[in-house]
């Protein structure tokens, strides 16, 4: 199992995927919300949605794990 990773702080703004999802490299899986950007976090690897550890409106910093993927 892998996690895929907040690469800013900010405010966690839509989440794009759903407990057993199929995604894929380079798909969107978290919206993170700074300064009033919207940035897309992707995956950066093939699998299924295991776990989503945050919710919309949690602040995560650099480094936080988001979502779970085996």
């Amino acid at each position: 199992m892998m996690s895929i990773k907040s690469t800013m702080a900010g405010v966690v703004f839509h989440i794009d995927v759903k407990l057993g999802e199929k995604i894929e490299e380079g798909q969107a899986v978290v919206i993170l919300e700074s300064m009033k950007m919207e940035i897309p976090i992707e995956s950066t690897v093939n699998g299924v949605v295991k776990e989503i550890l945050v919710q919309e409106g949690d602040f995560v910093n650099e480094g936080d794990a988001l979502v779970v993927v085996s």
